[in-house]
């Protein structure tokens, strides 16, 4: 169906309902703009066969009055997420050939919520990246480009191929995972809006892990109220994971009214970094404004040990990956290259098997973990951590939420900063802080660079209180008035 493409999520539940167009149309018109932006390489795995049969079945449920919350509407997953019968890579060479025999938690919510899967989405290899270029299954494609410029840019990562497909108008929305940034910062480099709920408010089951005490499953989708349904459909609580909150999941879509009135919204000087460029300067100085303007108070605020977030998050989020990725072994599933012996073969098939950037983060982890140093590294990193965890405790007996740039710069180059592992790094520096303190945190599409490229704002809000940032974000988006399609797509 001409157009079915640019309903967002919520739109187009609302036109199924109304039964002005069929989830198996609604399909159809995304497999067909998926074939036509192949050269993004936003898909790892494509599911269409499945996607009809799904969708088939939900016309069905639809006819005799019984919709799920997400029913008929495709979707696109991470390849992070596990899916029974179908292949899940990580973006990594050492899964080749694994089909998961199970399904994530988070995926069977969405499956039994109605949702169509379009396929698996690339991302940077086990999660590791801010740019989606250490994928094994190559770079993704930001749809976005500089107006005068054609060169090919990164959509963020690690969840770039899920935030490249919804803004490029090949899934409506998509699910993420978010470490230490990687829903927020590709949801600002591709001009949409991504969502990490609170540490807990997703089960992790069924989600290759690269930090456990970080790995957030979240949602992308191209307004604030998709991205509030696809989490409703995906949050709750689930016995097979000790780290799953059980607390029940709010309307969050159904009470979204973008009210911020007598609200308070903190602005963190910590956040004011040495060289920010100046468009990123006056668009948090325009968020705050517009917030000011539907009657909220502003109110400064200081989160001390934000300057050790980041090393702290680049000590504790290697360290995880380390004992995680131990299993990776060639011995049960995934890449087996034989040596003569055992230990030949584990060594072998684990570099044969990770990338670069993988390598590099088991490194630095074994390393912090290792005798001598656990204490001078990893001991004293958990210690700052708990820190930072004080500071927004304290900030948010002062204020509601807090308002920041959600990325020190606009998408780049493709290849750009790949030799540089400290610049890369320095990606996450507004996106970490929140991850470290398992707090909900937001990223909406608010303005422009000075080349004409989307920059986010965000929003961090208090545990399980996903509804006050959704609330402050929806009012940032109507200010805002973002709706500037990626050029080329106009």
């Amino acid at each position: 169906m001409p157009g079915s493409t640019e309903l967002g999520l919520a739109e187009a539940k609302r036109r199924l309902l109304a039964r002005e167009i069929s989830a198996k149309e609604l399909a159809l018109a995304h497999l067909d703009a998926m074939e036509q932006a192949r050269d993004l390489n936003a898909f790892i795995t494509e599911t269409p066969e499945m996607a009809l049969e799904m969708a088939e079945a939900a016309d069905a449920r639809l006819a005799k009055g019984e919709a799920g919350l997400l029913e008929g509407l495709p979707i696109a997953i991470k390849d992070l997420f596990c899916t029974e019968g179908v292949p899940t890579s990580a973006g990594s060479h050492i899964l080749d050939g694994f089909t998961p025999p199970y399904e994530s938690t988070v995926t069977a919510k969405l499956w039994a919520a109605g949702a169509v899967s379009l396929g698996k989405t690339n991302l940077d290899e086990f999660a590791m990246g801010s740019s989606n270029m250490t994928s094994h299954h190559g770079p993704v494609r930001n749809p976005w480009t500089r107006p005068e410029d054609n060169a090919a840019l990164v959509p963020g990562g690690s969840s770039g191929g899920s935030a490249a497909a919804v803004a490029a108008r090949i899934a409506l929305a998509a699910t993420g995972t978010d470490t230490g940034g990687s829903i927020r910062q590709p949801a600002a480099f591709c001009g949409i809006t991504g969502i990490k709920p609170t540490y807990g408010r997703c089960s992790r089951f069924g989600i290759v892990a690269f930090a456990s005490s970080l790995d957030q499953a979240g949602a992308f989708g191209r307004s604030v109220e998709d991205t509030a349904l696809l989490l409703q459909a995906m949050a709750g609580y689930d016995p097979k994971d000790s780290t799953s909150a059980d607390l029940p999941v709010p309307d969050w879509a159904g009470s979204l009214s973008g009210k911020v009135k007598g609200l308070k919204i903190g602005i963190p000087a910590e956040y004011r970094v040495e060289g920010m460029p100046k468009a990123i300067e006056e668009l948090w100085q325009a968020g705050a404004d517009w917030l000011a303007a539907e009657g909220a108070e502003l109110v400064e605020i200081n989160l001390p040990h934000t300057k050790y977030a980041l090393p702290t998050y680049y000590i504790i989020a290697p360290a995880e990956a380390s004992s995680n990725l131990a299993r990776y072994d060639g011995m049960r599933y995934g890449l087996r290259v034989e040596g003569e012996n055992l230990a030949e073969t584990y060594m072998k098939t684990r570099a044969e098997g990770f990338g670069a950037e993988v390598k590099r983060r088991i490194m630095i982890g074994t390393y912090v973990l290792s005798a001598g140093y656990y204490d001078a590294y990893y001991l004293k990193a958990q210690k700052v951590r708990r820190r930072i965890v004080d500071d927004f405790e304290a900030a948010f007996q002062k204020v509601d939420a807090i308002l920041t740039p959600t990325a020190p710069s606009a998408a780049f180059r493709i290849g750009e900063k790949m030799d540089d592992p400290v610049a890369m790094y320095l990606n996450d520096v507004f996106t970490v802080p929140s991850s470290l303190a398992g707090l909900p945190a937001i990223s909406v599409p608010a303005g422009f660079s000075a080349e004409g490229l989307p920059l986010g704002l965000q929003v961090i809000g208090k545990a399980w209180d996903e509804q006050t940032v959704l609330d402050t974000a929806l009012a940032l988006e109507r200010a805002a008035g973002f709706e500037v399609l990626p050029y080329g797509l106009s």
